[in-house]
């Protein structure tokens, strides 16, 4: 249930929704800490607001725990508390927001006190459409993890638009994209995906004025010999069988490439198993951003191979997901 809302930006948010040059502009979505504090998101979001000539708007859930069941004041004072701290987090946003005003970008701020983030972050890509969500990773342990999801293994499932979770920054802009693909993957979830995958990178890349690689990270030991027309798994792996295999691999691994005119040295074909590879080779090359795309596993709500999950908290370099395209109609 959300209890208090506050807006701002450089004019009043009604001249900012009704106005037919803003309806226009590119808007995108920065989710922040609810505990006033700054990170390499936010230096990313102004980064690339700027370079695409976008709008930001920056918003934070608040919940604190302790204050919002606090039993040693009465309701009353209770609701002053809250009232005084969602306050307090809207004018450091502001604050925030002030030096990007002056290199030219249009910023708005809102602080939301609210126990369920995720449904009212939803909420807000349902109500103002934004053409990204950006957000700071949150490392969470391992044993977190297992006994409970994070916010951000949540958004990986169902926020609608490109996510871009930021988590090591040495450029505030982009200077090394690489798209992760899987183009002879079976699953008919994933028709049209690589395509957008690298659309959304070529993009990314142009308004970064970065350089972009493409990699497929094709993995032998989880194919499905029934899947390849093998009649045992093991066939998969005698040496004329997997011969056939690779070259099959790389005549659709080109095909997409050259469909999206990637240039020949851009395309990486490796041996190995996806989230070892793309992680060995962001370290290796100093990647900036990855962008993958995630597709859920019928009837059950986790990631197919769980590469991007897996991806997530071992990459050295930020992650930009792209969502099926069926989760954006």
């Amino acid at each position: 249930m959300r209890h208090y809302s506050f807006q701002a930006c450089t004019q009043c948010l009604g001249d900012y929704l009704g106005s037919s040059v803003m309806s226009e502009q590119s808007r995108f979505m920065l989710v922040v800490s609810p505990l006033m504090k700054n990170s390499p998101a936010f230096d990313r979001a102004a980064a690339l607001a700027k370079a695409s000539d976008a709008a930001l708007h920056i918003v934070a859930f608040d919940y604190l725990e302790g204050l919002a069941t606090a039993g040693m004041v009465n309701e009353q004072a209770l609701e002053q508390m809250r009232l005084g701290y969602v306050e307090r987090h809207h004018q450091w946003l502001e604050d925030q927001a002030r030096p990007l005003r002056k290199i030219g970008v249009t910023v708005t701020t809102e602080v939301v006190w609210v126990d369920n983030p995720l449904k009212e972050i939803l909420i807000h890509l349902k109500e103002q459409p934004m053409a990204v969500l950006i957000k700071a990773l949150e490392h969470e342990s391992v044993l977190s993890r297992l006994m409970f999801t994070p916010l951000d293994i949540h958004l990986l499932r169902e926020c609608p638009v490109p996510l871009h979770f930021v988590s090591q920054v040495q450029h505030a802009l982009p200077r090394r994209i690489v798209a992760a693909v899987d183009p002879f993957h079976r699953d008919g979830q994933y028709q049209g995906l690589n395509d957008r995958i690298l659309r959304e990178a070529a993009r990314l890349a142009s308004i970064c004025n970065g350089s972009l690689d493409v990699i497929y990270a094709h993995d032998l030991s989880s194919i499905s010999a029934a899947e390849f027309g093998f009649n045992n798994a093991s066939a998969i792996f005698s040496s004329s069988a997997a011969k056939k295999l690779f070259e099959a691999q790389g005549e659709a691994f080109q095909a997409l490439a050259e469909r999206n005119n990637i240039p020949a040295e851009n395309q990486h074909m490796i041996v190995g198993d996806p989230a070892k590879v793309l992680s060995s080779y962001a370290d290796a090359y100093d990647i900036d951003v990855i962008v993958m795309g995630r597709v859920t596993h019928r009837g059950i709500a986790r990631l197919v191979g769980s590469t991007v999950e897996h991806l997530l908290y071992k990459m050295p370099c930020s992650v930009w997901v792209v969502a099926p395209e069926t989760l954006t109609r």
